[in-house]
């Protein structure tokens, strides 16, 4: 038997579209219409209140029931799904009529006039107006809205997006495919123009929305990651969720990046650095690095202190920068000091590269800080150390000679404080002098190699210097040099006039024959040491180390030359410091514990290259560095030739009185043999000539093989000298005259040989640069062959 299978009966839809205008001009007749009905009701009773009145009233409210009520009975005995809505529309526009008859039959009926006559029928005009019951009823849709299922394609043809905002991001959301099945309802844009918007995502019925990523509801409407999240809803389950859309909201709210900031408070005009632009960036943990260029014909000039300002860091210390000297630079930013914590030096650190330069520390960000100890193009180089006490100064040049031991460099070296200041090279460098006398002994007897190397260079021809060739690589090494050339030193003035002179003249002499030299002192300008503009010029070959020291001496680099154009250098505090602490603490009257110290931190330059840095840790047991110690031992302390050491220490012994006596304050004879133009007689050698001798150490001669050969060192020159006055008129005679008997002699060592005979009561001076036998050469026992 066949089985009819009856479907369900399913109401037409009746809505239909109209333009916008058209409902809101019903809309308006409407309340227009309730307007004057609710009047009517409240004014007509009380003119005409007839039998033909109250009969209409009746009629009116008796009809519109009885049609209301045969609408909701057939609806409700109908098969199938009852059309509830229908009668709902049915009871909205029965509503209108009902409450306007009933409010105007009670009027009719009622005897006299009473308060709520006039209040029921304007509450029911009211009513009716804002609601609107007839056109809500009559399915009006505007034709602005989507309908409720997705645009269809004609064939052939793709589907363009709504022009509405909620349906084209329905649109979107439809295409993505990232729930499917699923809907984007209540659609709330935040703000007209803006792509901000909340929506609620409803899934079908019985069904929960998947879980969506941020990644890829972030590719669904085009937005950046992270502004678009799904959230649940307060009382409802998981098949409806809240979607929040929020760039511009998050873009406005969150804090500017390190590049913004840049181009808004530092490239600017007006700003910290006008016209330094960042043309690229990266951001790596902890730190922000930006590359920034000048603007085209603009030198690069970033200015640190105005920079960290500008940028907000609140701790100088935080901000690196480093240029070119030309158009380019790096500036880091820090989340913490990089160099807060830092190794101790390998001996594997301190081995010279090809390019004569060993690993002395690490910079700020990683790299190896290099410095030379040589330059295999130029030779030997002039080194600057500056650092006032407890900035590490001490590490860093023990690690430099301990270096300068390894790679087999000779170090000569002077500590003007007693040999406190590097009391681990003692005993373990090629020389080591103490004390003040001992740093101008040093330096003279630096001097006469130099010129002995010289000489037997231009007697062979040599143009240069090469290692080992026959001589090797010699470093002067001199600290504390500001206990000598400070102006509140308590050194007499001759004596500094003698140290400034030898470093001038050594500076023409050293770098060509194998001899570097190295300032070390806690506050120095280059116009203490001799010739400024060759120290400029030298530093630039070699290292300037700027530790932890005065304002004055960093601005006194710049003001020399030594710091580039263009480069604003901070001082270096005593310990690694917080700003916002130290305001913080000040602003609530705190105290701030003091941060680990600075020790080691310096700002190299280089050949216009300038970096901060810090050199390799060294840990102090019992008052001494054991660490550098064991450095120093790691290889054999390096000699000069027989020749050079035999020149060198009569050298020093001869020179080593000379500085006593000048230290006494003695008249400075024969100062001029190491160096200083000072006269040789009276006066205090504050006066100056001009001095017309060089030490000379006769022809080289040549062995077998060809190769220089130096001449023997003179040899028992006291002893000659004292037999030159004996024979001479009243056993007296000038200084000029007793050096032009000895021709073979060298003029320094006759003059350092009189003050040494002086200082033995053998020689007397007897007037302005004359001096006089004071013995019986044939009393003493002195034969001149006992040298």
């Amino acid at each position: 038997m066949a089985t009819a299978v009856q479907q369900p009966q399913t109401s037409p839809d009746t809505t239909r579209r109209v333009p916008g205008a058209e409902i809101h001009r019903r809309v308006k007749i409407e309340r227009a219409s309730y307007l004057a009905a609710a009047t009517a009701v409240a004014v007509a009773p009380q003119m005409y209140a007839g039998p033909w009145a109250e009969l209409g009233g009746i009629a009116a409210v008796t009809g519109t029931g009885l049609w209301l009520y045969t609408r909701a009975e057939s609806v409700l005995k109908q098969e199938g799904e009852p059309d509830h809505v229908g009668l709902l529309r049915t009871a909205q526009r029965a509503l209108p009529l009902l409450g306007f008859a009933g409010s105007y039959l009670a009027d009719v009926l009622h005897p006299g006039m009473s308060w709520w006559e006039l209040l029921a029928p304007a509450a029911w005009g009211a009513l009716m107006g804002w609601w609107a019951p007839l056109t809500r009823s009559a399915g009006l849709v505007p034709e602005a809205l989507p309908l409720p299922a997705a645009p269809v394609a004609a064939p052939g043809q793709q589907a363009g997006p709504p022009r509405d905002y909620p349906g084209f991001l329905d649109w979107l959301w439809q295409r993505a495919e990232l729930a499917p099945g699923t809907r984007l309802t209540k659609v709330r844009q935040y703000q007209a123009g803006a792509p901000d918007f909340e929506a609620v995502i409803v899934a079908q019925a019985g069904r929960a929305v998947p879980s969506l990523t941020a990644r890829s509801l972030a590719a669904c409407f085009d937005v950046p990651e992270g502004t678009a999240v799904v959230m649940p809803i307060d009382g409802s389950g998981p098949g409806r969720m809240r979607l929040r859309v929020t760039p511009t909201v998050q873009a406005a709210t969150r804090p500017r990046t390190a590049v913004e900031l840049w181009d808004a408070n530092v490239a600017c005009p007006g700003g910290a650095a006008p016209g330094m632009h960042i043309i690229d960036h990266r951001v790596e943990e902890g730190r922000i690095v930006l590359l920034v260029r000048a603007q085209e014909g603009s030198l690069i000039r970033l200015p640190q202190v105005e920079i960290a300002r500008a940028l907000g860091v609140q701790d100088t210390d935080l901000l690196m920068i480093e240029t070119d000297g030309l158009g380019d630079g790096v500036v880091s930013i820090y989340e913490k000091h990089p160099l807060l914590d830092i190794r101790e030096a390998t001996a594997e650190d301190l081995v010279m590269d090809e390019d004569g330069r060993i690993q002395l520390g690490l910079r700020h960000d990683g790299r190896p800080a290099r410095v030379p100890l040589y330059d295999p193009t130029l030779g030997a180089i002039t080194d600057l150390f500056v650092g006032a006490p407890g900035a590490g100064k001490s590490v860093a040049l023990n690690t430099i000679l301990a270096a300068e031991r390894i790679n087999g460099i000779v170090s000569i070296v002077a500590d003007a404080q007693n040999g406190m200041s590097l009391p681990e090279a003692n005993g373990r460098v090629y020389h080591f002098g103490s004390g003040i006398a001992a740093v101008g002994a040093t330096l003279a007897a630096a001097y006469m190699v130099a010129v002995y190397r010289e000489q037997v260079s231009s007697a062979n021809g040599w143009g240069g210097f090469e290692r080992d060739a026959p001589w090797p690589l010699a470093n002067i090494s001199l600290d504390e040099l500001n206990l000598i050339l400070s102006d509140d030193s308590d050194v007499p003035d001759v004596f500094k006039t003698w140290i400034v002179g030898l470093v001038a003249k050594f500076q023409s002499t050293g770098r060509k024959m194998g001899l570097g030299l190295r300032f070390a002192a806690q506050s120095i300008h280059l116009a203490d040491l001799g010739n400024k503009a060759k120290i400029r010029s030298n530093a630039k070959n070699g290292t300037v180390w700027l530790g932890r020291t005065n304002s004055s001496t960093t601005q006194q680099m710049a003001t020399d030359g030594v710091v580039p154009a263009g480069i604003t250098i901070a001082p270096i505090p005593r310990y690694f410091r917080n700003g916002a602490n130290r305001i913080r603490a000040a602003w609530l009257g705190k105290e701030v514990k003091t941060g680990p110290t600075t020790a080691g931190m310096s700002w190299t330059i280089q050949g216009g290259e300038v970096f901060l840095s810090r050199v390799f840790k060294a840990v102090k047991v019992n008052r001494t560095f054991p660490g550098l110690i064991e450095l120093y031992e790691s290889a054999p302390i390096p000699r000069l030739t027989p020749e050079e050491d035999a020149i060198f220490q009569q050298a020093y012994a001869e020179a080593l009185p000379l500085a006593e006596a000048l230290l006494l304050g003695d008249d400075g004879s024969g100062a001029d043999e190491f160096g200083d133009d000072g006269d040789g007689g009276g006066g205090g050698g504050r006066g100056r000539r001009k001095g017309k001798s060089k030490p000379r150490f006769g022809g080289a001669r040549r062995s077998g093989a060809g190769a220089a050969v130096p001449p023997p060192p003179p040899q028992a020159l006291p002893e000659r000298i004292l037999g030159v006055l004996a024979l001479a008129d009243n056993q007296k005679m000038k200084i000029r005259d007793i050096r032009a008997a000895l021709p073979d002699a060298n003029p320094t060592s006759v003059g350092n040989a009189m003050t040494a005979l002086r200082g033995q009561g053998l020689v007397a001076p007897v007037s302005n640069g004359v001096w006089q036998l004071t013995v019986d050469l044939e009393d003493d026992n002195t034969d001149g062959d006992d040298d």
